[in-house]
């Protein structure tokens, strides 16, 4: 009997001790499950600042793009304005595709029909010279005259062709009595084909300078 009594003893005393462990080990995997859940959340907001952070990145290289893509024109917009000639009185000047186009309106230039040069032209046409002269020295230049498209009536010209190219040519000469080499200046006549928005406005003559 007594042997039977140290034996069961013996057997509660080894249940006690498993349910401890038992409860121990729930323990231990709770804390570990609390563990894995706070692991996962840092996780998940490493993420999200690591996807915040890409978006951004993205953002910045998506703006360093569009700006080096309007960076050409931006560069080039003064480049093209500035030709020498925007203080003179009554013409206007730009730069496009390697030549340069001063336009003076035939009214500023002549009289009705006519094709001898006003006073006010000529003063105009002295800083055009020079201008021409210092810095578009050994450059070719093209001087077209154009016209509206009313016909001729009274000025004695055939056609308006012949007046434009008239035109041109008082332009040319008056440009080689100021200094400019004749042998670089050519002239042209459109007439009445390449009309503007404006009677008055097709009335020109345009001073072509190759810069290119």
């Amino acid at each position: 009997m007594r042997l039977s009594r140290m034996t069961i003893l013996a057997g509660l005393t080894g249940l006690v001790a498993l349910s401890g462990c038992s409860s121990d080990l729930q323990k231990t995997n709770v804390l570990l499950s609390r563990e894995n859940e706070d692991l996962r959340a840092q996780m998940s907001e490493r993420n999200a600042a690591l996807s915040e952070n890409e978006a951004a990145m993205r953002d910045k290289d998506n703006e360093i793009a569009r700006l080096r893509a309007t960076e050409q024109p931006y560069v080039q917009q003064p480049l093209a304005q500035v030709t020498g000639f925007e203080a003179i009185e009554n013409i206007s000047a730009a730069y496009s595709k390697g030549e340069v186009t001063i336009v003076v309106a035939s009214d500023v230039l002549f009289a009705p029909g006519k094709t001898s040069l006003k006073v006010a032209a000529k003063r105009s046409l002295d800083q055009v010279s020079s201008v021409l002269e210092r810095r578009y020295a050994d450059q070719i230049i093209r001087i077209e005259g154009y016209t509206d498209s009313d016909p001729i009536r009274k000025s004695g010209y055939r056609s308006n062709y012949h007046l434009g190219f008239e035109r041109a040519f008082a332009v040319r000469e008056y440009l080689i009595s100021r200094g400019v080499d004749p042998d670089r200046v050519s002239v042209a006549s459109y007439g009445p084909t390449q009309a503007m928005a404006t009677k008055a406005a097709s009335r020109r003559v345009e001073i072509v300078v190759a810069t290119e």
